[in-house]
């Protein structure tokens, strides 16, 4: 069976690149992406596809990542940043993609709906489609924000609440108590609580 080699769009910003796989419904994908190059394989449509290519500069694979979706594969891959003490220039807009300009030609074209003039630059790309995506030497975060919510879940403890009120309710049924021990009266006789029920009605004129 023939392998197919799959259509690329790209666009950059100084400190990135943002590269797509123009194939749908792609399935049994295999993405390994390198410091200087990026290999594909997947099936779309029942074909088989692939790209081999090798970066016009190196990039940083871990700092990378990539989401297979609906109508293409698209990958937010940071170039390399220069060393403490090289120049800068590795952040600098690439001419272009490839290192084989005449592989460029044939395989690769501007994603115009990303494309800006480098004197135009005023941040990088929108990445929200990537939001969940497959890492490629990249953490999502997912397992910081289900600590997170573990954390909310830790305020069930506030249920100690409960046991101030319960407190509460001692020294109100003891008040209680010392209301019932000590006769609604403070009269000399001490059968006066025995009399308070005698006495009610007269209250109740009053």
């Amino acid at each position: 069976m023939s392998i197919n080699t799959a259509p690329i769009k790209w666009a950059q910003r100084s400190d990135s690149l943002y590269i797509t796989i123009a194939l749908p419904d792609v399935k049994d994908e295999s993405i390994n992406l390198q410091n200087t190059t990026l290999k594909f394989k997947g099936k779309s449509e029942g074909r088989d596809y692939e790209v081999d290519i090798e970066f016009f500069k190196a990039v940083d694979a871990e700092g990378s990542t990539y989401k297979v979706l609906p109508r293409s594969v698209q990958m937010h891959v940071m170039k390399k940043k220069a060393k403490e003490g090289e120049e800068e220039e590795e952040e600098e807009f690439w001419p272009r993609l490839l290192k084989d300009k005449a592989l460029e030609k044939n395989q690769v074209k501007i994603d115009w709906d990303r494309y800006v003039d480098e004197d135009e630059e005023d941040g990088g790309f929108d990445t929200s489609a990537l939001e969940g995506g497959m890492g490629m030497g990249l953490t999502q975060g997912m397992g910081d924000m289900m600590g997170g919510m573990g954390g909310m879940g830790g305020m069930g403890g506030m249920g100690g609440m409960g046991g101030m009120g319960g407190m509460d309710m001692d020294a109100l049924m003891k008040q209680m108590g010392d209301i019932g021990g000590g006769g609604m009266g403070d009269g000399d006789e001490p059968d006066s609580d025995d009399e308070s029920d005698g006495d009610l009605p007269d209250l109740e004129e009053s």
